[in-house]
C-alpha cells in the first residue's frame, strides 16, 4: 500500500477545477472597459446633439436611460464571483463535487458577462462610427426628414420588386423543374438533350444575373425579335430573372431527384410505370420535400437580385431611391429601401433554419 501512496496524491490534486477567479476578474475588467466606451460614445452622442440643436429633455432622459443598460453587465460578474467563492469554499472542505459545480457556474457566469459585453461594445462602436466628422455619417445615411418624406414614394415603387419577384418566382420552378429532367432523361435518345440542359445551366450559372438582364432585357427588343419586341421592361426583367435563376433551381431539382433511393425507381418502373409516371407520382413529391430550404435560399437572393433591374429603366424601388437621392444629395431614400429589402428577406431567412432544423430532426428521429 505505501508504494502506491505517491501516485495518488498528484491523481488527487489533479482532480481540483481551477481557481475561477480570474476569470471573474478578467469579466470586470472587460465590463468595467465596455461601461467607459458606452459612456464615451453618449457623451460624444450628447454633443453632436448640442451642436446641430437637437437637444431636447426627453432625448437627455433617453441619453441616461441607455446609460444605465451597460450597467446590466455587472450583475454576471457579481454571480461570478459569487460562484467562485463557493468554490474555493468547498475546495477548503476537500468537497471537490461541489467545487467543481460551483467553479463551473462561476466560469459560465463570467463568459456569459464577456460575450454579452463584446456585443455591447460592438453596438456602441457603431453609434461611434455613425457620428463620425460630427454625425455627417448619421444625416447622410439617416436623415429622418428625408426618409419621412419619401417613404411614401419608395414604399410604391418597392411594390414592383414585390410583383417581379413574386411572377419570376411561379415561372423559375416550372422552367427548373423542365431543365431538371430534361438532364435526367434516360437512354441514347435522350443524350442530345442532356447536351442542351448541361449547356444551358452552366452558361447562365456562370453568367452574371446583371448581365443577363442587360442582355435580354435591352438585346430583344433592339433585334426587333417578334413577341418579345413589344413586351414592357418590367416583363422582360422578368423573362431574364427567370432564364437567369432557373439555372441555379435545375440544380436544386436535379440535387433532390438524385437523392431518392434508386430503388425507388426499381419499384417504380417494376410496377409498370413509365418514365415520366414515375417522376411525377413517386421522385417528384418526394424530392420536393427535401429541397424546400435550399429552394426558399434562392428565392431569398432572386428576391434581392430585383433591384438589379434598375439598369434597364425599371422604376423599382431601388431606382426611385437614387432619384430621391440624386435630387437630395443624401442616401436616406437608399436607406429606405434597404431596410425594406431586409424586412422581408429576414424572416424568410429565419423560415429556412427552422425548416432545416426540423429536418435535422426528422433525419435524427
Amino acid at each position: 500500500m505505501n508504494r502506491h501512496e505517491p501516485r495518488e496524491a498528484p491523481r488527487r490534486a489533479a482532480s481540483s477545477p481551477p481557481p475561477a477567479f480570474p476569470l471573474a476578474f478578467a469579466a470586470l475588467a472587460v465590463s468595467a472597459g465596455v461601461i467607459w466606451v458606452a459612456w464615451a460614445v453618449l457623451l460624444h452622442l450628447h454633443r453632436v446633439l448640442l451642436a446641430n440643436g437637437l437637444e431636447q429633455r426627453w432625448m437627455d432622459g433617453l441619453l441616461v436611460g441607455v446609460g444605465l443598460l451597460p450597467l446590466l453587465l455587472l450583475i454576471p460578474v457579481v454571480r461570478s464571483f459569487i460562484y467562485a467563492a463557493k468554490a474555493r469554499a468547498a475546495l477548503t472542505g476537500s468537497d471537490l463535487a461541489a467545487a467543481r459545480v460551483q467553479t463551473a457556474e462561476a466560469r459560465e457566469w463570467a463568459q456569459y458577462a464577456i460575450g454579452y459585453a463584446v456585443a455591447t461594445v460592438l453596438v456602441f462602436l457603431g453609434i461611434q462610427f455613425l457620428l463620425a466628422n460630427g454625425g455627417a455619417v448619421a444625416s447622410t445615411f439617416f436623415k429622418l426628414e428625408l426618409i419621412r418624406s419619401s417613404f411614401g414614394l419608395v414604399l410604391e415603387a418597392f411594390w414592383k420588386n414585390v410583383w417581379m419577384f413574386c411572377v419570376a418566382e411561379v415561372f423559375i420552378l416550372i422552367w427548373g423543374l423542365i431543365i431538371a429532367v430534361a438532364r435526367m432523361i434516360p437512354g441514347r435518345a435522350g443524350q442530345p438533350i442532356r447536351f442542351l440542359a448541361i449547356v444551358y445551366t452552366d452558361a447562365f450559372r456562370g453568367l452574371p444575373t446583371i448581365i443577363s438582364i442587360y442582355l435580354i432585357a435591352l438585346g430583344l427588343p433592339l433585334a426587333n425579335v417578334p413577341w418579345v419586341k413589344d413586351w414592357s421592361p418590367e416583363w422582360l426583367a422578368i423573362l431574364a430573372l427567370t432564364v437567369s435563376y432557373g439555372a441555379y433551381v435545375a440544380e436544386v431539382y436535379r440535387a433532390g431527384l438524385d437523392s431518392i433511393h434508386p430503388s425507388q425507381w426499381s419499384a417504380a418502373r417494376s410496377l409498370g410505370l413509365s418514365f415520366g409516371q414515375t417522376l411525377r407520382f413517386v421522385i417528384i413529391p418526394q424530392a420536393v420535400r427535401r429541397i424546400i430550404p435550399p429552394l426558399l435560399n434562392d428565392f431569398i437572393a432572386l428576391q434581392k437580385d430585383t433591384a438589379l433591374v434598375n439598369v434597364v429603366g425599371v422604376i423599382d424601388g431601388f431606382n426611385q431611391a437614387k432619384i430621391i437621392a440624386s435630387n437630395r444629395f443624401n442616401l436616406s431614400a437608399v436607406t429606405t429601401v434597404a431596410l425594406l429589402f431586409m424586412l422581408i428577406t429576414i424572416p424568410q431567412t429565419r423560415l429556412v433554419d427552422r425548416l432545416l432544423e426540423t429536418e435535422k430532426r426528422r433525419i435524427r428521429a
